[in-house]
């Protein structure tokens, strides 16, 4: 396979625009690149969230394949062309599929839950809020009828989020540790 980073800086960038893969140039502010930076974001915390994982190593295969699929979603996202599309119908069932099987692990949900617990629950809620983030501009991109993004793109970014969720509860029970439930006003 040839290098495809020959040069790290191209100084193009310096006054304020960036290519997207289709070779056109947009501002850095434009919302398709914040649509790409918050899916980078979220690809780097899901990372963190990889790199944190102790006893809950078997969590590792699905986040991985997660981290592939959210840089298939960048190339969508930076390629922006109606005729290029990655991720599909299948890929949401992939994680509906998950969160099913993890789900049946956990014990019914009776209260909110705080972000907490050990270290690698707390790096999967952050992953789950920049993950609806990501949600929410993607979203605003979608609406825009001057732009082209796969409507499955963002329904995959809704449902990692609730993967993310179930998740972060599994490693709490995984790591011994105990959900930091919401408590009311009046009952703190």
């Amino acid at each position: 396979m040839p290098d495809r980073l020959n040069q790290i800086y191209t100084r193009s960038g310096d006054t304020g625009t960036t290519a997207l893969a289709n070779g056109s140039r947009i501002s850095k502010t434009a919302q398709r690149i914040e649509v790409l930076g918050t899916v980078d974001e979220l690809n780097s915390c899901i990372g963190l969230v990889v790199a944190s994982l102790e006893c809950t190593q078997a969590l590792t295969p699905l986040f991985t394949t997660i981290q592939h699929q959210l840089f298939d979603l960048g190339g969508e996202i930076a390629i922006a062309d109606i005729s290029y599309t990655v991720i599909e119908q299948s890929e949401i069932e992939y994680l509906e599929s998950n969160i099913d099987r993890l789900n049946q692990q956990l014990p019914p949900l009776k209260e909110f839950i705080l972000p907490g617990g050990p270290v690698a629950a707390c790096h999967t809620h952050l992953a789950r809020s920049i993950c609806r983030r990501a949600e929410r501009h993607i979203t605003t991109l979608l609406l825009d009828e001057n732009e082209f993004v796969n409507p499955h793109s963002a329904a995959y970014l809704n449902r990692l989020s609730d993967l993310l969720f179930v998740a972060s509860r599994i490693i709490v029970l995984r790591q011994g540790g105990k959900e930091v439930l919401w408590q009311p006003r009046e009952h703190r």
